[in-house]
């Protein structure tokens, strides 16, 4: 995910360094989508974290094929940030 958005930042003049900079101040989950011949259908969650490179990776929190995976407990966490306790 973060190539196709790294090219579309480019497009309108974006360093690598701002888009990665920008999506992690911005973004928390990603809900990734897949379209088939019935329809679209949910595919993973993921969460963005930063890495110690300073751009920008997914930790994957469901897959359709998969179930939970280890980023449960940090949505978890998250989660429980937001709501304030």
């Amino acid at each position: 995910m973060p190539a196709r958005l790294e090219a579309l930042a480019a497009l309108g003049g974006l360093d690598r360094a701002a888009l990665h900079s920008q999506l992690a101040a911005a973004v928390q989950v990603l809900i990734h989508v897949n379209r088939g011949p019935r329809g679209r259908r949910l595919a993973e969650i993921a969460l963005l974290c930063r890495k110690e490179s300073g751009r920008v990776g997914t930790q994957a929190v469901w897959r359709v094929d998969r179930g939970l995976c280890d980023g449960i407990g940090p949505l978890r966490e998250l989660i429980a940030e937001r709501r304030g306790g």
